[in-house]
Order: C-alpha cells, then structure tokens, then sequence
C-alpha cells in the first residue's frame, strides 16, 4: 500500500500511525498539498491528503474512510475503533471534538496565512478559538476521567487516542494551547501517545500545517 501525504498533516499522522500499530506495511509518499497538487491530484481528485492506494489500485481518499478501511482490514478483534455500543459512540465523540478543534485551529491559521493584511477579520478568529477551545475543554475533562489503563476509551488503546494525540499535538505546536498549564489531563495524555514508538518516528514539526483530512 502507499499512502500519500507530508507527517505535518495530523490526518495523514493518524493514517500512519494506525497502519504502523497494525502491522500493516506501506510506502509513503512525502508529497505536499502546495508543491506537488498536481502529482496528488492523479490520486486524490479533490487533491486532499492522505490519500491511500490499495495493492488492487484502489485509491481511498478522507482519514475516517481510510481508517475504517484498515478496520476492515484486520478484522473487528484488531480494530482500532471498538466495533459497537458505547465505546464506539464515545470513541467517535472524542475524535469528532479533536478534528473540530483542529478545523477551527486551521481557520485561525489561514485567515493569517491567506488573508491580504486589510481583510483580515479578528471576529472571526475569535469566533473560532472560543469554538476550539470549547473542544478542548471536552477532551481535557475526558482525559480527567481517564481510568487505569490512561487510555480514553474501553481502558485500551484505540483510534480516539491516536486521533486526540495527533491533534493535541498539532495545536500546542501551532498555538501553543497547553502554554501557561492549561488543559493539564490533555497534555498528560499527549505526552503519553507521544512516547509511543509510533508517535515518535512519524513526529514531525508543525509550523504551518497543511491540514487536509
């Protein structure tokens, strides 16, 4: 399998640690949404990354769908994502709140990055940090319960974890959003996932992410 994306993308990250947790082998292309869209567009027709080519050809394309793929893959007792109930309804939650939390982070970015000088619009980045943050809040008071395990859901290891790992990562580098203590649980488990070996060969550094899901 290739998978197609740059390690400053939290969507591409999550794909590749995922498949490294698995056990699933893949060559990845380093390629990125500016420089080369043409070259990713051949595979991803919108030109959004992470885009993973099946051994068959197949061309998936969005992070939910190419996770759920790898599900499938390796059937429910390997799962990352709990199969039924309310695991997988709080696993869901969770990393609905992360990528939110990661949209309205890249909303703050681009109005800067994009945006001539004169129509930047301060209403609407505020708009949008009080909209992150109020996802953070949710995912620090998750990671407050957490039980023994120190993992977020059914007391292992799962997809919420990589996803709200990937993310919190993403936006202290980028924001700065555990400065000054804030969200203590939340780095807690940030630092935890970052220890991981999976975490640590795909760490890359964030600058001005290119954050396609």
């Amino acid at each position: 399998m290739q998978l197609i994306g740059m390690l400053d993308s939290p969507y591409v990250r999550r794909v590749a640690i995922s498949m490294m947790r698995l056990g699933l082998p893949f060559e990845r292309h380093d390629w990125s949404v500016g420089a080369d869209f043409d070259r990713i567009r051949r595979f991803s027709p919108l030109g959004r990354v992470p885009a993973l080519v099946l051994d068959d050809g197949t061309v998936l394309v969005d992070s939910m769908s190419i996770l759920d793929a790898l599900d499938d893959l390796v059937g429910p007792s390997r799962a990352l994502l709990p199969a039924t109930g309310t695991p997988r309804r709080e696993a869901l939650r969770l990393m609905t709140l992360a990528t939110g939390a990661a949209e309205k982070s890249r909303d703050q970015v681009y109005e800067r990055m994009v945006r001539p000088p004169e129509k930047y619009h301060e209403p609407w980045v505020a708009r949008c940090r009080e909209q992150m943050h109020g996802a953070l809040g949710e995912l620090e008071k998750a990671c407050a319960r957490l039980g023994p395990s120190g993992w977020l859901v059914d007391d292992r290891f799962t997809q919420a974890d990589i996803t709200v790992g990937c993310i919190s990562t993403l936006l202290d580098d980028v924001l700065g959003v555990f400065a000054g203590g804030a969200y203590p649980a939340l780095k807690s488990h940030d630092d935890r996932c970052e220890a991981l070996p999976e975490f640590q060969v795909t760490r890359s550094k964030w600058f001005a992410a290119e954050m396609q899901q």
